[in-house]
């Protein structure tokens, strides 16, 4: 299965002001039809299923099937169990980022865009990670600026919060 947006769902990530957490918003923009439902759950966690199917029911996402397999539907234990703590990594944060980036439809986007896909080594996927940030506020507005921020410090690995706190001072 790989789960993809619907029109609804591009609509509501343009939009910004979506009746979303942030959790959903991330599992939407890594739905992009290419990625399969084993590896959003690698980088979303294990209620990823969970989340996908709840994304499905409210018309964001569309589920291409290779199987004749039903969809993986919410069960109400899903649903209440707290929040797992999220595995924090560099991939799952270069991705986010490659994923906000192509959103933002302009050159100085697609050319850290670029940038970040040729990085190979950590320390070069932090520092073009943190150039793509310090451009965000003047590419969108600075809410959203702020929210990509946030979002991305928990994803990151503990070791380079330091360095994205620091290095990178988002507008108030």
């Amino acid at each position: 299965m790989h789960p993809r947006k619907t029109e609804l769902a591009h609509n509501v990530l343009q939009a910004h002001r979506a009746p979303l957490d942030l959790r959903q918003r991330r599992a939407l923009i890594l739905c992009d039809g290419k990625r399969s439902l084993a590896e959003l759950t690698m980088l979303l966690g294990i209620d990823a299923p969970g989340l996908i199917a709840q994304l499905q029911h409210n018309g964001y996402l569309h589920i291409d099937q290779e199987s004749s397999a039903p969809p993986a539907t919410p069960t109400p234990a899903t649903e209440s169990k707290p929040a797992v703590e999220r595995r924090r990594s560099m991939v799952a944060a270069r991705i986010y980022v490659l994923d906000i980036l192509a959103l933002q439809r302009n050159p100085v986007a697609a050319h850290l865009h670029r940038q970040l896909q040729a990085t190979r080594e950590e320390a070069d996927t932090l520092n073009v990670i943190g150039l793509a940030l310090a451009q965000l506020p003047a590419l969108t507005s600075e809410g959203y600026a702020q929210r990509v921020h946030a979002r991305l410090l928990e994803v990151v690995p503990e070791v380079h919060l330091p360095a994205l706190r620091g290095d990178v001072a988002l507008p108030a």
